[in-house]
């Protein structure tokens, strides 16, 4: 990859991006995502980019430097007024950073806020021994669970622990990673009490939701919540009176047919090598709904799960439940 030329500015070296022998300003929204500032400490980059930025840009980039916390709870509608621009311009803004959307522009700053350090003291490299590995996705999991478990709306947790304990049979849908934690969801069956399923096929999961009726759930799990096969299936789930959780990453089309929809916000990283946190959080958050339906079950469920707990120890070499 060249270097910018060396006629520029260092600031505004530092702004720039180069591909194919050209340069580009990140500025204008022609900036494509996924270049490697995406993997920078999103408030080192605009403290950086701030000398080379237009007017409107400028105005956004203050309006965040000086209020990092405000800029990653807020809305775009806001955001827009306290910069004094248009809410086009702020996603010009949040573009030329490499963002995909206003979405992931306020996780990147509030990754930035929750590290408390450049994001290339977690990225991974072709260099890092496995110790280093090791170290990085800890501490990379880690942060990214805790800004999840912060941002988890407990309200939704009850309403769905609701839906599940009422539940006659609960399906689990999901594909790809969100395939993997649907089928963890089903392993924990002895905890929901009821007969679960998860089908992988996408028209096995269509005929599973065509024969639900009232009194069924479904748990519906995509961090996207834009998969179409998936947004069918909750709908004909949801048309035959099922009642429907959906486990997602943002407020995303899929939620218009969830009777209870628990947003799992995680700090997600491009590079290639990080291992899926939406991944992990979703499983955490399977665990959270199977445990409280046990608990709330009562003693006697959970004296049959301890029975259960017997008789695989009995498949142990060690006998230990």
């Amino acid at each position: 990859m060249p270097a910018p030329p060396a006629h520029c500015s260092q600031a505004v070296q530092q702004a720039l991006f180069c591909a194919n022998g050209a340069c580009h300003i990140i500025d204008p929204p022609s900036f494509q995502p996924h270049t490697p500032l995406t993997d920078q400490n999103i408030i080192e980059l605009i403290e950086r980019s701030r000398p080379g930025l237009r007017r409107g840009s400028l105005l956004v980039a203050d309006a965040v430097l000086a209020d990092p916390a405000f800029a990653a709870n807020t809305s775009l509608a806001e955001l827009s007024a306290r910069a004094g621009v248009s809410e086009p311009t702020v996603l010009r803004f949040c573009a030329a950073l490499g963002c995909e959307g206003f979405t992931q522009f306020k996780l990147r700053v509030a990754q930035s806020l929750v590290l408390g350090a450049p994001m290339a003291h977690s990225l991974l490299t072709q260099e890092d021994a496995p110790s280093v590995v090791a170290t990085k996705i800890f501490d990379h999991t880690i942060t990214s669970l805790d800004w999840t478990r912060k941002a988890l709306d407990r309200g939704a947790i009850d309403r769905a622990v609701q839906v599940l304990l009422e539940a006659r049979r609960i399906e689990f849908y999901g594909y790809g990673a969100s395939g993997v934690v649907a089928i963890d969801a089903q392993q924990k069956f002895p905890l929901f009490g009821v007969p679960c399923t998860a089908n992988q096929d996408s028209h096995q999961q269509l005929i599973s939701a065509s024969m639900l009726r009232p009194g069924d759930a479904v748990v519906a799990i995509s961090n996207t919540g834009t998969t179409r096969s998936l947004i069918e299936v909750v709908r004909v789930a949801h048309e035959r009176g099922a009642r429907v959780v959906v486990i997602t990453g943002s407020d995303s089309p899929i939620v218009q047919f969830a009777d209870v929809t628990i947003i799992v916000e995680t700090l997600e990283n491009t590079n290639i090598y990080t291992p899926t946190i939406s991944r992990l959080a979703a499983l955490v958050v399977i665990d959270i709904l199977s445990t409280s339906v046990a608990l709330q079950r009562g003693p006697a469920h959970l004296a049959e799960i301890q029975d259960m707990k017997k008789y695989l120890a009995e498949k142990r070499v060690s006998g230990i439940i």
